[in-house]
């Protein structure tokens, strides 16, 4: 079986990216030894961006405004 090492800057880095990503250090280092590191904090951000965006009010008029459009749509083709 073969061992592998950290060294003290990627150990910071994992932590860092657990925290970010609100997970475990050892939940995370599968998905960083299976992508690498620069794609898993990719990720992460793009998730928490997405996520942010969500919580915005911002998405909501828009979701307000499809759901308009959608619903004269409807009336118009009935």
């Amino acid at each position: 079986m073969v061992t592998a090492a950290l060294t003290q800057c990627d150990h910071r880095r994992l932590l860092k990216l657990a925290a970010k990503a609100e997970r475990t250090p050892q939940a995370m280092l599968k998905f960083v030894l299976r992508d690498g590191f620069d794609y898993c904090e990719y990720v992460v951000e793009a998730v928490n961006e997405g996520i942010a965006d969500r919580s915005s009010s911002d998405i909501d008029e828009v979701e307000a405004r499809i759901v308009r459009r959608r619903e004269r749509r409807d009336r118009a083709a009935a």
